[in-house]
């Protein structure tokens, strides 16, 4: 009777350990998720991603807070939870087309392929060029001729050096062929502040500008996209000007190396469902992005497609990691 009752036993305990890590992805979420937004508060970016988790939070059953960590072109955050965060669910990244871009640029301590798990694909940027409206370049036209008489005199800002913003110009200076003065900063907000404070001539960003071309405070050049926005219907693309150049920069969502497909999936549903959801989808066409949904597999198999493809663009401006 002892050995069959000591054998009941190890059966119950051996039971409780196979269902114990079930248990605990059912129990996921139990305490608020932070959501890194790796650039400065009140940028294009962190207002998409605040009303984004604002939403997902109802979905979730539980608090998504935002914490802001700018710097290194938007890797910082995600690099350093890449690094140093537990697989448990609750710090999750905004993951950047610079964390695709920037390892061929520079060392990292972190791999953009081994060291995330990859959660939702959600949207792209909408770029754009800007100077202030009191500029005296009144065409993007202007804007390259003055560079082109001025070789390394006439500067630009961009949310960060391997940014889109960034890269896309740097093509565009490639085309032209002039030189520009790069001057890279940790994101929307505070390159935005530094042009109307007349500390940059001009810019190259998504489109945290549309307000103060809204509020007339600055004029848009040219825009990166395929066909001209319904926003602003008489602002050309750069296609339109003889630069065959389009831009898109999508992102979405991701966590450190190892986390639980149930953690995942879990995430993944609540951020989907908000994504779909009309107040979300109203502050994606304010911003002019698109939706851009892709599965936690086909997020992370874009991203390991990708990852090779920038690689070429990186060797063609001539800034891979020496």
């Amino acid at each position: 009777m002892r050995l069959n009752t000591l054998r009941r036993r190890l059966l119950t305990l051996a039971a409780l350990a196979v269902a114990a890590p079930a248990a605990l992805a059912q129990a996921y979420p139990s305490r608020p998720v932070t959501l890194i937004v790796p650039w400065p508060a009140g940028g294009s970016t962190d207002r998409h991603l605040r009303a984004l988790a604002e939403i997902a939070s109802k979905h979730l059953g539980q608090p998504i807070v935002v914490s802001n960590q700018p710097g290194g072109g938007g890797t910082n955050g995600p690099g350093n939870m890449g690094l140093q965060a537990k697989p448990d669910g609750y710090t999750i990244a905004q993951f950047p087309m610079g964390m695709l871009r920037i390892p061929h640029m520079q060392k990292t301590a972190w791999n953009p392929l081994t060291d995330f798990s990859f959660i939702v694909g959600v949207t792209g940027y909408s770029f754009g060029f800007v100077v202030r409206s009191d500029s005296p370049y009144k065409t993007f036209n202007d804007f390259v001729d003055a560079a082109r008489k001025q070789p390394g005199k006439i500067d630009f800002g961009s949310t960060g050096t391997g940014t889109s913003p960034h890269l896309l110009i740097e093509e565009v200076s490639d085309v032209a062929k002039v030189q520009l003065n790069h001057i890279p900063f940790k994101g929307n907000a505070d390159l935005m502040q530094a042009l109307l404070g007349g500390h940059v001539l001009s810019a190259s960003d998504a489109t945290g500008w549309d307000k103060f071309v809204d509020s007339g405070q600055m004029s848009l050049l040219v825009r990166f996209g395929e066909q001209r926005m319904k926003r602003f219907p008489n602002v050309p693309t750069a296609k339109e000007l003889g630069y065959n150049i389009v831009s898109n920069s999508p992102y979405g969502l991701a966590g450190p190396k190892g986390m639980d497909p149930a953690v995942i999936k879990t995430l993944h549903d609540a951020f989907k469902k908000a994504m779909d959801d009309p107040q979300h989808l109203a502050v994606l066409d304010q911003l002019n992005q698109p939706v851009w949904y892709k599965n936690s597999a086909d997020y992370a198999a874009w991203a390991r497609e990708t990852f090779t493809k920038e690689r070429a663009l990186i060797s063609k401006l001539d800034l891979l990691a020496k």
